[in-house]
Formats: structure tokens, sequence, C-alpha cells
């Protein structure tokens, strides 16, 4: 599944930008490949991230697995209930299994991001 009005990234992290703030996970494509989400280590609110730094890693049965942030901006809220239940990610992966929100520093990053049909397509060359 690939939520309509979100952002992608090719390493498979979507964002939802919302005025300055952009909302931060793992696409259903990437859940499904993890497998069963075992541990989610956040990011510490505060972080100052560029595009594709490093923003989380997520842990499942199969293996572990970089997050990177998909924008550019300040992390000012992670989704703490990740913290008991890391299942989340693989339940709703676009909503309550969110990872981070960003208070966005420049929107630049948008250039390299892709809409849902440009994702599905590139999904598709997989």
């Amino acid at each position: 599944m690939i939520a309509e009005g979100l952002l992608y990234t090719q390493d498979h992290e979507w964002v939802k930008i919302e005025g300055d703030t952009a909302t931060a996970g793992i696409t259903d494509y990437a859940q499904e490949i993890l497998g069963e989400i075992i541990f989610v280590e956040m990011p510490a609110v505060g972080k100052e991230l560029k595009f594709h730094d490093e923003m989380a890693v997520v842990e499942s049965s199969k293996s572990a697995s970089d997050v990177y942030c998909p924008a550019v901006g300040r992390i000012v809220e992670v989704n703490s209930k990740l913290e008991s239940k890391p299942e989340l990610v693989n339940e709703d992966c676009y909503g309550a299994g969110w990872i981070a929100k960003l208070k966005i520093a420049d929107s630049s990053f948008v250039d390299r991001l892709m809409d849902a049909k440009q994702y599905a397509d590139f999904l598709k060359g997989l």
C-alpha cells in the first residue's frame, strides 16, 4: 500500500509535511521486507538532522535497518508509543507507526522526494 498525500525516498521512508512540521516513518514496503518489528531506536528530541542523516534504527526478527531522515530540521517529537508497541510500525506504518516529527529548517529537500505515483513506479523497478 502506498498512501496518497505523502512524499517518499528511495530508501523507503515517507514524510508528511504540514506547515513547518514534517512527520516521518518507514513505508509499507519497508516494514513488509523487514518483517516483525521488535524494537525502534528513536532519535533524540532536539537533534538537528540533514536529508539522509541516520534518524532511527528499526530492528526486526530478521535484521536491523537504518532509517534515514527524509527532511531537514530538528526533531521536536518522537513516537513514544513505539517503545512499548514497536509492532505499530507493522500494523499502521503511515498512521500510528510514525517515528518522528521535525521542525523543518530548509524545505529544499522536497525536490529529492517522490510523490505516491512516482514511488509506485520506483517500486515496480525493484
